[in-house]
């Protein structure tokens, strides 16, 4: 029997710290320019950009908690949490996620209450100012750009200043309406659109970040081709107690038996081996290998597993099967 463990954080650590200073760079233009928009939105009465402005306020949260998130993520393992603080990052995502939609429902309701009884608003002064909040949303977004594929953290604050730039562009649009045609109407309209937008996008991450906290399969695994990857190694013949998971975005982690002959070096043929496959096609660094002769006594869950991917390869086969069967 052979166990093997291989880690990798110093790129994450780095990722960690250029995503911290594009957050902070991102709150300082993003919070300024809220109290703007909210006086603004409050002296032209213009639903649309106090809307504007309450995203602009879960952006300004969302960056905060993206912020902190980082800082305490940084801490080092401990005895109680042997992983360290990496999940808080996932926590926070979530915890975004949930604040914009509930930003989201109170606009659609405002928006209904003034359809029914629109009033007066100063057309200039919306159109100036969500101009203004367009330009800091755009800055923002180009600097949060590079973080955000790599951390749902940094995605969620991404995602909040991008859904406060189209609602800085649909504001625009509707003061621009508003002040040619005189139609109040439009300022509402404007704020439900936003509304219904943001939706969307937000059940994505929160989703995302739901997956990661049930410790289910990063979402950039196929478990089917994992498998077969893993069987390829030569001198593997079988294997049970597969187990993928994330603790936070860009740090997945595997746990697997493998069933080897029983002439091999498990040291330097197997494991080796084992460790370049996942690191170069998955992008998993962070692994624990248990080699075995003959099977353990933890096989029933690596007889589930092999239902659950058979399952999912004839599903894939069907799919090509139809999509095969359509160009044809």
């Amino acid at each position: 029997m052979s166990h093997d463990h291989a880690h990798g954080s110093a790129g994450h650590d780095h990722t960690a710290g250029a995503n911290q200073r594009s957050l902070k760079i991102a709150f300082g233009l993003t919070t300024v320019f809220l109290f703007v928009e909210l006086v603004g939105g409050i002296v032209s009465q213009s639903l649309a950009l106090i809307s504007d402005a309450a995203h602009m306020f879960t952006d300004v949260a969302a960056l905060a908690i993206a912020l902190a998130a980082i800082r305490i993520a940084k801490r080092p393992a401990d005895a109680r949490r042997t992983f360290g603080y990496h999940r808080f990052e996932i926590l926070a995502a979530a915890f975004n996620a949930m604040l914009l939609f509930g930003v989201a429902v109170y606009i659609l309701y405002e928006a209904y209450l003034r359809i029914k009884a629109p009033p007066e608003i100063q057309s200039t002064a919306m159109l100036v100012i969500a101009v203004v909040g367009l330009l800091v949303n755009l800055i923002s977004m180009r600097v949060l750009q590079g973080g955000q594929e790599s951390s749902l953290n940094v995605k969620g604050a991404y995602l909040e200043v991008w859904a406060d730039m189209i609602g800085s562009v649909g504001v625009i649009v509707g003061a621009v309406i508003l002040k040619f045609t005189g139609w109040a109407w439009v300022d509402s309209a404007v704020a439900i659109l936003i509304g219904l937008w943001v939706v969307p996008r937000t059940w994505t991450l929160l989703k995302s970040s739901i997956n990661i906290l049930l410790e289910g399969v990063p979402e950039d695994v196929d478990m089917v081709e994992l498998k077969k990857l893993l069987l390829a190694v030569p001198c593997v013949k079988s294997l049970h107690d597969l187990h993928v998971w994330a603790v936070t975005s860009g740090k997945s982690t595997l746990t697997v038996h493998l069933v080897t002959e029983p002439e091999v070096n498990v040291e330097k043929q197997v494991l080796p081996e084992v460790r370049r496959r996942l690191a170069e096609t998955f992008g998993i660094h962070h692994i624990t290998v248990q080699c075995e002769l003959e099977p353990c006594g933890q096989t029933d869950e690596g007889d589930h597993f092999k239902s659950a991917t058979a399952a999912l390869a004839e599903e894939h086969d069907e799919k090509s099967h139809s999509h095969q069967g359509h160009e044809h």
